[in-house]
């Protein structure tokens, strides 16, 4: 028996949110797959659970076959009606060609949605998910004030991509952490399946408030950085902004293809080389008066006291993470006056180093004209590579390429 739950939906209104015919529920509730309450009281689960057996019927899993497993005991699909699965929206009733005539968002963008929630590109007439329609309010308000359609495109592309990630970290550690561990204590299938689920709704809203402070705290980290700009930037143009003598450096080191490493085995194997690149390069830092501000999954944060110290460190981290057969590191190192705030560091000094990082291929160490010209002396010489643009920096920028001694 599978209904389970509150009853609320009619035959037609589960079958619109599945996305079935409401002739397939009458199968379903044959077969006993479904049972709805008072003969046409159907629960949210059966939504779910019609669309997800419709799923595996089309990748060729018999639904006779299912049945049976249900009536032998082998399969169950009632943890579905835990409240951890309520977050699952079904369908709306509307297309997306229909959506975008009632909202005037352009077609396109509307079909990007569904691809930010991990689906595969729709086409018009498909239906749009109920929450889906979330995303509708802001993209109005950001068209309304003027937002081109491709910067929005590449916002919801970006939080598809980030979200996906954390998806599957979860799902990994979930499986290897409660589904595994329920399986080895002698639970079968079914029965692992309600105990997680039923875990899930205790843990789930735990979690979500686990992103949003943590969403939180990287907002604030972030404003705080385009606030310090905005100074950095109305002191300059007012000639109040005065060049430091012995100005600071930052430096960023990052490791030439760690994104593709982490998709082409996987987050553990990431984390692995994370932790090997940390060991490596701390040792470099802390000889020279540098201080690791934070670790950024493909690389790293430094402060350091003099510019000059700076460079012979990255010189050196660079070398030897080479020599351990890590994938290249790329750095980029500039000198100017920082803010800090909970040990982190703000402002046009950090930003620059970050750019000029990306900027760097892989194997040097690129800093800018006023790290050389704190620089006197020391084991490395400077080789120019002319004006550059830097992506989200306006004007051009003397770059530098340092290198050992030969």
């Amino acid at each position: 028996m599978l209904g389970g739950g509150v009853s609320g939906y009619t035959r037609e209104e589960v079958a619109q949110r599945a996305g079935v015919d409401p002739e397939y529920l009458d199968r379903l509730v044959e077969l006993g797959i479904l049972t709805p309450a008072g003969g046409d009281g159907f629960s949210p689960g059966d939504a779910l659970r019609a669309r997800w057996l419709q799923s595996l019927e089309r990748a060729g899993v018999p639904l006779e076959g299912l049945a049976a497993a249900v009536r032998d005991g082998v399969l169950s699909f009632s943890f579905l009606d835990v409240g951890a699965y309520d977050r699952f929206a079904g369908l709306s009733g509307t297309t997306f060609q229909q959506l975008s005539a009632q909202t005037g968002i352009p077609l396109e963008l509307l079909l990007v949605v569904r691809e930010t929630f991990g689906f595969a590109e729709p086409r018009p007439e498909d239906t749009v998910h109920h929450n889906e329609l979330s995303v509708v309010p802001l993209l109005q308000l950001q068209l309304s004030e003027g937002f081109r359609p491709v910067v929005i495109e590449r916002w919801l592309r970006v939080y598809g991509d980030s979200l996906r990630r954390i998806a599957e970290a979860e799902a990994g550690w979930w499986n290897s952490e409660v589904e595994m561990a329920l399986v080895a204590s002698g639970m079968t299938e079914g029965e692992m399946l309600q105990a997680q689920a039923d875990l899930g709704s205790q843990m789930t809203p735990l979690i979500e408030e686990v992103l949003l402070a943590i969403y939180h705290g990287q907002q604030e980290h972030t404003w705080s950085q385009v606030f310090v700009e905005h100074v950095e930037g109305a002191l300059e143009a007012a000639g109040l902004y005065r060049r430091l003598e012995r100005p600071p450096a930052m430096c960023f080191l990052d490791l030439t293809g760690y994104t593709r490493l982490t998709e082409e085995r996987g987050d553990a194997a990431a984390a692995e080389l994370a932790a090997r690149l940390a060991g490596l390069v701390r040792r470099s830092a802390l000889e020279h008066d540098g201080t690791p501000v934070k670790w950024l999954g493909d690389g790293v944060m430094f402060y350091f006291r003099a510019p000059g110290a700076a460079v012979v460190a990255a010189v050196e981290m660079v070398e030897v993470v080479g020599r351990q057969g890590l994938p290249p590191a790329h750095v980029g190192i500039h000198a100017g006056p920082v803010v800090v705030q909970d040990g982190d560091y703000f402002g046009r000094t950090v930003n620059l180093a970050a750019r000029m990082a990306e900027y760097a291929r892989p194997g040097e160490v690129v800093v800018s004209q006023e790290v050389v010209d704190a620089t006197q002396g020391g084991p490395v010489t400077f080789t120019e590579i002319g004006p550059v643009e830097l992506k989200g920096v306006p004007g051009t920028l003397r770059l530098y390429i340092a290198r050992r001694h030969p």
